[in-house]
């Protein structure tokens, strides 16, 4: 997440909405504050098709609805909006807003070295403030690793580690997978 340069600050929901219908790129709004996103590797890109392909063929008829980083999630009670890479909502109340979605149960993230600190920190607590969000996903970009932080039925999150050979369980949306389904014939390079 980047600081976007000379743009509005103080804005509400309404005059961002509006702001970024004439911009080129895409930008969060936090406190008000508006940040640009950048555009993620070939790698970021490839492993969130994978994901919202196998979310989506998953949830075929189930009334949930999967959707890519083109779609703002507001974080609920706040002004707040942000673009996961990909999420999945199964709350009716998200069925009637056309610009977000407000009530995912499953939010992930690709980590890149340029957000990976703030997607485990300053994000996900934001987003812990969704009364229906259960599964958060960290998936990495250079490695087969994948960190789950889920929700259990006491309210607390817990942080499971998923590494090459391990299945992946998501709760949330009833579906395990094998890790490796999503690294398939990638080049699993660091970032420079």
């Amino acid at each position: 997440m980047i600081v976007a340069k000379d743009k509005p600050t103080n804005l509400t929901p309404e005059e961002y909405f509006t702001w970024e219908e004439q911009q080129l790129e895409k930008h969060e709004l936090i406190d008000g504050q508006i940040y640009a996103m950048t555009g993620g590797s070939k790698n970021h890109s490839l492993i969130s098709v994978r994901l919202i392909t196998l979310f989506a063929n998953h949830l075929v008829g189930s009334g949930c609805e999967t959707v890519n980083s083109d779609l703002r999630v507001n974080i609920a009670q706040t002004n707040n909006y942000t673009y996961p890479d990909v999420s999945v909502t199964c709350d009716d109340r998200d069925k009637t807003t056309t610009q977000y979605i407000t009530y995912p149960c499953l939010i992930v993230e690709v980590l890149s070295k340029s957000t990976e600190a703030y997607d485990r920190g300053g994000k996900f607590r934001m987003y812990q403030n969704n009364p229906v969000l259960k599964d958060y996903l960290l998936v990495s970009s250079t490695a087969i690793e994948m960190d789950l932080y889920h929700k259990n039925d006491a309210g607390q999150w817990m942080i499971i580690n998923y590494r090459e050979g391990d299945t992946i369980e998501l709760k949330s949306i009833n579906l395990s997978f094998a890790i490796e389904q999503v690294y398939r014939s990638l080049n699993l390079t660091p970032e420079s």
